[in-house]
């Protein structure tokens, strides 16, 4: 028996192959879809009118539902209709915008950086298309459209893709929709065109010899300690303890708008401290004496003039390269850390690629994932998997040159 889109079912027993929880089951269905059902509070079972591209978006679904029972909300499917039709449906746009302004993640508002980006990709990649439009007029179909017809910018695409689906999660959450009408497989996932490849430790020393005295320690900092640009340009005197040889991490700066924000880190687990190598020791003593502000609340990296160190005033300026007579390249002129990676070797890569540095060298030496979560500042162990890997293949090819070691050049 049917209760309109959605099926009732007098039988809540559990189905083959469905994970069971507290509330609702979910299952993996033979087509890789996910099927979702649960008890309403009429004793009977209700299933989602639609499956879903993956098991996070069903768990919102079902969440989504819960939260109506708890806020004694809920109607049978069949009746929501009718209710939709009495309650105004709100404007995309209108709706987004609320959205951003409440939005709440484990429990704190959003960052500003993080405001802001969704205000861009807002305004320039989902208003357009959307903003005038109920909520309740956006198909799958229409999704789909608008999804084909987007600029080939993988990453914003993504970016915007993944904004629209949670917005609309919210809509379903608020009652305003039945389900989610984002299901564009592979959406919301982007292969990143830049691929980090970590330096050396000889490569590292050349990076560091090639920048300006004042910003040496920045680098070393940002490798061996792994740490952020935002995270190194808010170090005061007081974070650093070179008794226990610890820094800690409480505060970071971002910029949004045209407008530095000080802030705490985006999550609990960025709030942290972090071990110095000891062979650093005499680096940051000489900074700490020549560059840093005075006083315990004194910047580690200030700006030349004074105040919170910029981006672009380390970044610099890329060198000119010219063919020598023997077909070798020469460099002249620029500056800062885009002149300094390009000696290094590595003329691509980027300053938050040092981090990912730090990280492999660590996993080298067989830090644990909690170990590279804790270090890193990472909630959650996807990225710091990421280290392991790559930590994982430098071991095979320091293994593989062992062997060309022992025979000669033979393998």
């Amino acid at each position: 028996m049917l209760h309109d889109t959605q099926s009732q079912d007098h039988r809540p027993g559990p189905v083959k192959g469905s994970s069971r929880r507290s509330f609702g089951r979910i299952r993996k269905l033979p087509s890789g879809r996910w099927q979702v059902a649960y008890t309403g509070p009429d004793a009977h079972v209700y299933k989602a009118a639609s499956t879903f591209d993956d098991e996070d978006t069903a768990r919102a679904w079902l969440a989504a539902e819960r939260k109506l029972i708890d806020l004694d909300e809920w109607l049978p499917p069949s009746q929501r209709g009718q209710r939709s039709k009495r309650r105004k449906v709100p404007l995309f746009g209108d709706y987004a915008s609320s959205w951003i302004e409440r939005r709440i993640v484990k429990g704190r508002a959003l960052k500003p950086r993080t405001r802001a980006e969704y205000d861009r990709l807002l305004e320039s990649v989902l208003s357009p298309d959307f903003g005038k439009l109920p909520l309740t007029a956006i198909t799958r179909e229409l999704v789909s459209v608008w999804w084909e017809g987007l600029p080939k910018t993988a990453t914003q695409n993504a970016r915007a893709y993944s904004l629209l689906r949670t917005i609309l999660g919210g809509a379903i959450e608020d009652g305003y929709l039945a389900a989610n009408p984002c299901h564009v497989r592979g959406a919301g996932n982007v292969t990143r065109a830049h691929k980090v490849t970590p330096l050396t430790i000889s490569e590292l020393a050349a990076l560091v010899e090639a920048m300006p005295e004042r910003h040496r320690l920045l680098v070393l900092l940002a490798a061996w300690c792994s740490l952020r640009f935002g995270e190194l340009a808010e170090l005061r005197r007081k974070d650093i303890d070179l008794t226990n040889m610890q820094i800690k991490v409480r505060r970071g700066v971002t910029r949004a708008g045209g407008e530095v924000h000080i802030d705490t880190p985006k999550s609990d687990a960025g709030s942290r401290d972090v071990a110095i190598p000891p062979h650093l020791r005499l680096a940051i003593a000489d900074h700490l004496d020549r560059f840093a502000e005075p006083g315990r609340n004194g910047r580690v990296f200030p700006a030349a003039q004074g105040g919170t160190l910029a981006p672009s005033s380390v970044y610099g300026r890329a060198p000119t390269a010219r063919r020598t007579p023997d077909g070798g390249k020469q460099y002249a002129g620029g500056w800062g850390f885009y002149r300094a990676r390009v000696l290094a070797g590595h003329p691509t890569m980027h300053f938050h690629d040092l981090r990912h540095t730090g990280a492999v060298l660590a996993a080298q030496t067989g830090a644990t994932l909690a170990e590279l979560m804790n270090r890193l500042g990472h909630s959650t162990p996807g990225a710091a998997l990421l280290y392991q890997h790559a930590a994982a293949a430098r071991d095979a090819e320091i293994a593989t040159r062992l062997s060309a070691l022992a025979t000669g050049g033979m393998v």
